[in-house]
């Protein structure tokens, strides 16, 4: 009986004891489960969170290299624009002055043209008036060549030699008659201008059927008077006689200052030179 009951009491005691350490026993296992997958879990977000923020990070990063090499090529864009808007303008403008340009060569053309048609015809009348000219010329050196034949005799080669010099130019094929005609003017000028001036050289003339070195005295075309390098000797050209003669002493210190004024030696001043009067020439 005692048996019994002591294992009554045992089995009785199982219920009491056992049972809620069972319970206990899995609520622990299911808590630590529940822990250690709850951290598998936290462990596993963490990871996958951490590599979103990286990713976005990296797509941002991306994302504003391209903007900016989006906005530098937006901006090389805008300032290749500017300046072919720039040339653009440029151009527009040389266009509109290339064609004011052109309308002004147009006028000038047009001018131009109405030139050469003038220019045709005076170049018909020119040729009239060179076939009259020509023989005009001619006559105008053979008058010059007569005058300077019937002059004073003085600096004699150098007159000559100009008109040789213009015969030489009237067969000239490439001389103008333009330039023809003003050598033949200036020639007649320095005649002109000759009666005008004062002037002394040396020359060799026939005194008496000799040969002498004079130095030469011209006052304009009035006197043509000579003296010898040693002073012994002293004349005219007489234009009646058409020769030198030799006259009296009187007047060999007023020609010799005469020459002195020529040279500009001495200041200009009256002189007494003898003079041949018009009947004397006659």
């Amino acid at each position: 009986m005692s048996l019994i009951r002591n294992n009554s009491l045992t089995n009785a005691s199982a219920p009491v004891f056992g049972l809620p350490l069972g319970i206990s026993m899995n609520k622990s296992k299911r808590a630590l489960f529940s822990l250690v997958l709850s951290a598998a879990l936290c462990s596993f977000s963490g990871s996958l969170f951490a590599a979103s923020l990286s990713d976005v990070f990296q797509v941002a990063e991306s994302m504003n290299t391209n903007a900016k090499k989006s906005q530098a090529k937006i901006d090389r864009l805008n300032e290749e624009t500017n300046q072919l808007l720039s040339d653009y303008k440029i151009v527009l403008k040389e266009i509109e002055g290339l064609r004011v340009y052109n309308r002004q060569l147009e006028r000038q053309i047009a001018s131009q043209e109405r030139e050469m048609v003038q220019l045709a015809q005076s170049i018909d009348e020119v040729t009239v008036i060179e076939r009259q000219v020509s023989p005009l010329m001619e006559r105008m050196i053979d008058y010059l060549d007569e005058f300077i034949g019937l002059d004073i005799p003085f600096l004699m080669t150098e007159r000559q030699d100009r008109v040789e010099r213009l015969r030489e130019i009237m067969d000239r094929a490439d001389v103008a008659v333009s330039e023809k005609f003003s050598q033949i003017l200036r020639a007649y000028q320095i005649e002109n201008e000759y009666g005008r001036t004062m002037e002394t050289y040396g020359d060799t003339i026939e005194i008496d059927g000799t040969e002498r070195i004079v130095d030469m005295l011209k006052v304009g075309r009035i006197a043509l008077v000579y003296q010898t390098q040693d002073g012994e000797s002293t004349g005219m050209w007489n234009s009646g006689s058409e020769q030198y003669e030799e006259i009296d002493s009187s007047y060999e210190s007023s020609i010799r200052q005469g020459i002195r004024m020529a040279r500009q030696q001495a200041t200009i001043d009256m002189l007494a030179l003898p003079i041949m009067g018009p009947e004397a020439v006659q």
